[in-house]
């Protein structure tokens, strides 16, 4: 009789943990002529106020275009509001075969520091945020199962300065696509207690196709090994920079870190 009470509460808590909705977060910083220590862009995709033509959220490879218009894989559900009034644009999409929900969300170019702060206290645990959606509750935020940073490296610029907590603190997957993501966001991530599926050891363009390719392979939890050689068939493909290059720019977790 215990055995079989046993298997049962195993049973149900699986079905329970299986069926909840995943959950991905991402943080854009949108790319800002003015106020970014970037290599100035064409004026009408560098205005870090304007999400809709912005380089990183509006343009071609932006990650609202390219997710809502380039990819058969995720739809736009909704259009939200959000309380805080750097964050300019809010969009839901849903994975149309699984049950995944992406979060994205554009801050303005302005406050890169603050969307990089976000981005590293949700890889913390951190604020974690409840969104309702056709009477189902996700969690994003701190509680996402996956976080993403996208934008200029505003590590090379500035400091951050966070209180990372250290108890009841969960594992979460991040992917930092940014320039030399790995040299400035390792020391971070480490006292997050993050786990890197995939960064940067170059120069490159945090453009959405790369994302999309990493989060293919993390849905099927393929491993970081996996997930790399994916993002830089990826990146070869739309760049055009050969796959040895390609292959040098992306890594996975924290191995071989030279800090």
């Amino acid at each position: 009789m215990k055995k079989a009470l046993l298997i049962l509460l195993i049973t149900l808590f699986s079905a329970s943990s299986y069926g909840r909705a995943r959950a991905i977060h991402v943080f854009v910083a949108l790319c800002d002529n003015q106020y970014q220590g970037i290599v100035p862009v064409p004026e009408k995709i560098g205005r870090g106020k304007d999400p809709s033509m912005n380089l990183y959220w509006g343009a071609g490879y932006g990650v609202k275009s390219y997710f809502k218009l380039k990819t058969k894989d995720w739809k736009l559900v909704k259009q939200l509001q959000s309380s805080n009034p750097i964050v300019l644009d809010r969009l839901l999409f849903k994975h149309v075969t699984e049950e995944i929900y992406l979060l994205a969300d554009a801050y303005d170019g302005e406050h890169i520091k603050t969307c990089i702060e976000d981005f590293l206290k949700a890889s913390n645990s951190q604020n974690p945020m409840r969104i309702e959606f056709e009477s189902e509750e996700l969690s994003f935020g701190g509680d996402a199962d996956l976080l993403a940073y996208v934008g200029h490296n505003g590590l090379m610029d500035f400091k951050v300065n966070i209180k990372y907590k250290e108890a009841d603190v969960k594992k979460r997957d991040v992917i930092i696509l940014a320039c030399y993501s790995k040299a400035y966001f390792s020391s971070e991530i480490r006292e997050a207690g993050a786990n890197p599926v995939l960064w940067t050891t170059h120069l490159m363009a945090p453009e959405a196709y790369t994302l999309k390719s990493a989060i293919d392979g993390w849905m099927i939890e393929e491993t970081g090994k996996q997930i790399e050689e994916r993002a830089a068939q990826t990146y070869n493909e739309y760049q055009k920079c050969g796959i040895r290059g390609a292959r040098n720019l992306f890594t996975t977790g924290f191995k071989n870190l030279s800090e």
